[in-house]
């Protein structure tokens, strides 16, 4: 097909050649940015799980630091109250705070957007619109 559009001048081809031209070159471009589309989710996607591992990580040595500071919140507060009452009091605290982040974290994940390719979406509108503009 490319062989063909290169070997007739455009001023040579009827209409019916450049109509279907037009088609097959459209038909390439929303292909190609298809293609880009999916490398640029490519590319995010491997950035995100780069950044969600080292995520957990942090979070598998934070919550092993954690345990350690609730042990000693638990033991320090025994020496004031029986150690059922330390270990009770110090449970419920945390019970508190985890409720409140749950609420604090699912209220901020509700304000995220959906995750699309944005410069591929915005580059197709723009082929679209000259598209438009060449019709015309």
């Amino acid at each position: 097909m490319l062989e063909e559009m290169n070997r007739t001048p455009a001023h040579e081809k009827s209409a019916a050649d450049l109509a279907a031209d037009l088609s097959a070159s459209l038909k390439r471009l929303l292909h190609d940015e298809l293609r880009l589309a999916m490398a640029e989710l490519q590319a995010k996607g491997k950035r995100f799980g780069i950044g969600a591992g080292l995520v957990g990580f942090a979070g598998v040595l934070a919550l092993l630091g954690g345990a350690t500071l609730i042990a000693a919140a638990v033991l320090a507060l025994a020496l004031v109250v029986p150690g059922w009452l330390s270990a009770l009091l110090v449970g419920g605290a945390l019970l508190l705070v985890a409720g409140l982040a749950a609420l604090a974290g699912g209220k901020e994940a509700s304000r995220a957007g959906p995750v699309v390719p944005e410069e591929s979406v915005e580059r197709v509108r723009e082929d679209v619109e000259t598209m438009k503009q060449v019709r015309s």
